[in-house]
């Protein structure tokens, strides 16, 4: 009886939850709604937190919050400290090996096709050349300020879009540095601006000053930015804290045309599609999402952190992409400025199977029924359909039949699967599809972790 209690009591909180989501506010202007389409088609991202942060390997900027969560917890007890040890940790920030080529390659190999990075987290720490704060890599404060790739985001960005990759530039709109956020006359409890707006406005407006000259140095001095993905859903007119995300959008876009902007939780014009956090909605959305996940357990660096098989990975991407949405898969750089050598072994494993898969993944969209049992579904423009098996961690041989549920395609249809040539033999079960595999493709499969079958109307070689 608990058991049914609790599955009732768990579907109408999912019920209520659904019904009371926001609506999608659609874009209106061509270009941004071109550059949407177009970011579809890319289908899996880098997402990148990398900051001072990474040398203590511990949750990025949150333990300077005093919200009491258990993932923020701090090594020094005394709050204020605290504080100041982590605003010291620009003094010793010193990645003498960071290599933005050797991640680019790494992530184009991989088959990402778009990079989301870090320039300014919640700490207010940049990691690009601002000229609002001495709180940055590039500041004499900082070690790092004399290597000639100190302008870190800059870097990050030239490399990515040299391996062909959209750049998206993260920036946090609350600033815990900042003095006009966090103003230190008072108290800061919670990640919200600690003061009344309405009795002190004029310092409310230099932090939204602030905040756009900001953004404006990263949508006018770092070549072509495609998304600009804002953090911080708090900062928002709803919540009493308006950064007139109207004037942002509006400049952005005129250094930018086309710019897609997220602002990350905050229903309306400026939020072009939303990014479930750690999380894969359970049927499409019927809007343009992102889910944005790490690959390991820590958004941020945490030494001999563990990282999902790559099976898991494979089987998130296929899941995402049949549902219409993206994935934005994230890793955390060492406080030296390296990935793990997990980190790049997981990206070439991926990479491996797109080489074979990738048609199955690029420019598709979702078609019913979407997923069904350990089969996903996609769809190209052209009546291309993909069935995408994926198999078990430890199902390394083909079964002899592969059935596909809720699926029955033209009787002319021919099926291949993905990395050999010849047609399949098929036949209809009722209302469902059943494949045929051959031996030799048993026990030799073109890959690991999923296989994918083309259906096609018109039986052609490719």
């Amino acid at each position: 009886m608990k058991k049914i209690v609790t599955t009732f009591i768990l579907i109408a909180v999912s019920v209520f939850c659904t019904a009371q989501e926001p609506p999608y506010i659609p874009e209106t202007d061509p270009a941004v709604i071109q550059k949407l389409e177009q970011w579809k088609d890319l289908k899996f991202g880098l997402l990148m937190h990398w900051g001072t942060y990474s040398q203590w390997g511990i949750v990025e900027s949150w333990s300077l919050c005093s919200e009491d969560e258990p993932w923020c917890t701090r090594k020094i007890k005394n709050y204020m400290d605290y504080c100041r040890a982590y605003t010291n940790l620009k003094t010793t920030f010193n990645p003498t090996r960071f290599d933005p080529d050797k991640w680019a390659s790494a992530a184009a190999a991989a088959g990402m096709k778009y990079v989301v990075f870090t320039t300014k987290h919640h700490d207010g720490f940049c990691m690009f050349d601002t000229k609002q704060t001495d709180y940055k890599i590039t500041d004499a404060g900082c070690p790092f300020h004399l290597n000639p790739k100190a302008n870190i985001a800059k870097e990050v960005f030239d490399s990515f879009r040299k391996k062909g990759l959209w750049a998206g530039a993260y920036f946090s709109k609350p600033d815990w540095h900042s003095n006009d956020y966090w103003a230190e006359e008072w108290a800061t409890p919670n990640r919200n601006v600690n003061y009344d707006i309405k009795k002190y406005p004029e310092r409310w407006q230099r932090f939204c000053a602030c905040t756009y000259n900001q953004i404006e140095e990263l949508m006018s001095q770092y070549g072509k930015i495609d998304i600009l993905w804002l953090d911080g859903g708090w900062v928002s007119a709803s919540n009493n804290q308006d950064i007139n995300m109207t004037a942002i959008a509006g400049m952005a876009r005129k250094y930018q045309p086309g710019l897609i902007v997220v602002d990350r939780a905050v229903p309306g014009k400026y939020e072009n599609y939303r990014t479930p956090e750690q999380q894969v909605p359970s049927a499409p959305p019927g809007y343009p999402w992102e889910t944005c996940m790490t690959m390991a357990t820590s958004w941020s660096y945490v030494q001999d952190d563990i990282y999902k098989p790559t099976n898991q990975l494979i089987h998130l991407l296929v899941d995402i992409v049949a549902k219409g949405g993206n994935f934005l898969l994230n890793i955390g750089p060492s406080p030296e400025g390296e990935l793990a050598d997990t980190a790049y072994a997981r990206l070439k494993e991926i990479g491996d199977w797109m080489k074979i898969n990738g048609e199955a993944i690029y420019k598709t969209r979702p078609i019913p029924p979407y997923k069904n049992g350990k089969t996903c579904f996609t769809s190209l423009p052209d009546g291309t359909i993909y069935l995408i098996y994926l198999a078990d961690q430890n199902e390394t041989v083909m079964p002899e039949f592969i059935d596909v549920k809720g699926f029955l395609p033209l009787k002319e249809s021919g099926i291949e699967l993905l990395g050999r040539k010849d047609n399949l033999k098929w036949v209809s079960a009722g209302n469902d599809l059943r494949i045929t595999i051959p031996k030799d493709y048993r026990n030799h499969p073109p890959c690991k972790h999923a296989w994918a079958f083309r259906v096609t109307l018109n039986q052609r070689k490719r």
